[in-house]
């Protein structure tokens, strides 16, 4: 069996306002999705940013086109056979009604409370036409060594993706952490067996990962020094 690939979309970015960083201070985060290149099919890992002119004046999106940012990424929509996101946010599912027809892998959580909580997302990325959800509870392999996981926190429904490789797993982490300075944090404190931590870190940390991708970062996390380094 070939290695699965992993690929890096870019989505755009949008600006986190003052009032939700905690510094006082807005911050861009870049919006990314994730190509896994798999034999048996394309997985597709969040899809960007949803319109709606509240979050448009809230976040000022850069948007882009999910059938450009996976052009760049050396793909095209209809080479999409699955798609996951690690949670349904607008700023996760925005691109799920251009995939539509496909499976969409979902905690039952997560789909649950997209439907039925109010400001949680925007609908109509939700119960599109041709919307298809393959609801999971729990940890599922979806093919040959990539396994969705859930990993509570940002959402009840959180769930990352493990792709295995011979040098190593791959997890597309989504929005776990913010960032991956704060997984390192949260790696150093399990290694300590002090502070507050999620218990799902265990499962991960036991597959010896080779890197750590995430949804609202660039930056990917190493093992061994507990590095953060530019991919």
């Amino acid at each position: 069996m070939a290695d699965t690939v992993v690929r890096r979309v870019d989505l755009g970015y949008f600006i986190r306002p003052a009032a939700e960083t905690g510094t006082g201070h807005p911050r861009v985060e870049p919006t990314l999705g994730y190509l896994i290149e798999h034999e048996l099919g394309t997985v597709l890992v969040d899809t960007g940013m949803g319109s709606h002119p509240e979050v448009d004046a809230w976040y000022h999106p850069r948007r882009i086109p999910l059938a450009t940012a996976l052009k760049a990424s050396g793909a095209k929509i209809d080479d999409v056979g699955y798609l996951v996101n690690c949670h349904l946010h607008f700023d996760h599912c925005g691109g799920n009604p251009l995939l539509a027809g496909r499976p969409v892998f979902t905690q039952r959580t997560e789909l649950a409370s997209a439907r039925t909580t109010q400001d949680y997302t925007l609908p109509p990325l939700i119960d599109h036409p041709g919307a298809r959800y393959e609801e999971l509870d729990g940890e599922t392999e979806i093919l040959p060594g990539v396994v969705i996981l859930p990993t509570p926190g940002h959402t009840a429904g959180h769930q990352s993706v493990l792709v295995a490789r011979s040098d190593g797993t791959v997890i597309v982490a989504g929005q776990s952490h913010d960032n991956a300075s704060l997984f390192t944090g949260d790696v150093l404190s399990q290694r300590a067996g002090v502070g507050h931590y999620p218990a799902w870190l265990h499962r991960i940390l036991a597959l010896d990962p080779r890197q750590v991708v995430f949804a609202h970062d660039n930056a990917v996390w190493t093992p061994g020094s507990s590095q953060v380094s530019a991919p």
